[in-house]
């Protein structure tokens, strides 16, 4: 096939921060999973990618411990992990080679943060003339701080601020920034659908 999932840093670094109390899709290794075999049984490729910051000492630092899969994932033998220390998936890592070795021209993405290395991955995606599927409800995110919070604020501090964004706004903005230019939007139900029509 010529079509991959990219699952983009669906890792417990995210479930060891206090803002996963936050998070948008508390069950987004169920979502994902769904992906996950609706690729697996189309013969696709899954490339699954983890956030890496060495010697950090935060919980994307490899030395802790957190910066594996969420529990609930199973990768299989022979499916790509790939670990990057930029924003995109792209810039620091081989998996654009990866990808053009296997012929592989349509990408399904999906993962953590929405906004931010989903839609960063998406973005550079596109510009490299991929055609991308943004599955929206594979992905999670939390509220933004206003950029003149302080950044040592707490999670209470955080929900309370009304100029904080929320998690929802977040991910609306962020499908109206994507669709028609960068990708097409698509949700996991959706996906499963189109898989059936074509059996």
């Amino acid at each position: 096939m010529t079509r991959a999932l990219v699952v983009i840093d669906v890792q417990e670094s995210f479930r060891a921060r206090p803002l996963w109390e936050t998070i948008s899709n508390p069950k987004i290794a169920h979502q994902v999973d769904r992906l996950v075999r609706l690729a697996r049984r189309a013969g696709d490729t899954v490339v699954w990618v983890l956030h890496s910051e060495p010697g950090s000492g935060g919980v994307f630092d490899p030395a802790l411990g957190h910066v594996r899969l969420l529990e609930e994932l199973h990768r299989e033998e022979g499916e790509p992990l790939i670990q990057k220390t930029s924003h995109n998936a792209f810039t620091t890592t081989n998996l654009q080679q990866l990808l053009t070795e296997r012929g592989i021209r349509e990408l399904l993405v999906c993962g953590i943060r929405t906004e931010q290395c989903v839609e960063t991955t998406t973005r550079v995606a596109g510009d490299l003339g991929y055609d991308v599927t943004f599955v929206t409800d594979a992905t999670a995110t939390n509220p933004i701080a206003h950029r003149d919070a302080p950044a040592d604020q707490s999670v209470a501090d955080l929900l309370a601020d009304p100029r904080t964004l929320s998690a929802d706004e977040v991910i609306r903005r962020t499908e109206y920034t994507l669709a028609g230019r960068f990708a097409t939007i698509a949700t996991v139900d959706e996906l499963e659908a189109a898989a059936t029509s074509r059996a």
